[in-house]
């Protein structure tokens, strides 16, 4: 039969192997959308300071 220190080592890979798959979960699916938008925030950011500085240009002459 199972002794106690069996018991631990199995719950302890359970619970490792549960956190590996939760982490992987997250590193798949929420990572990339987080990089995405702030990828697509930072272009718009640009676009916004290009076009701003193509109007002051504009006013000036």
């Amino acid at each position: 039969m199972f002794e106690f220190d069996q018991y631990l080592g199995f719950l302890a890979f359970l619970i490792i192997l549960t956190m590996g798959f939760w982490l992987m979960i997250f590193l798949v699916a929420i990572v990339p959308y987080w990089i995405g938008g702030s990828l697509t925030e930072f272009i718009k950011e640009k676009r916004a300071a290009r076009k701003e500085a193509k109007e002051t240009e504009v006013n000036k002459a």
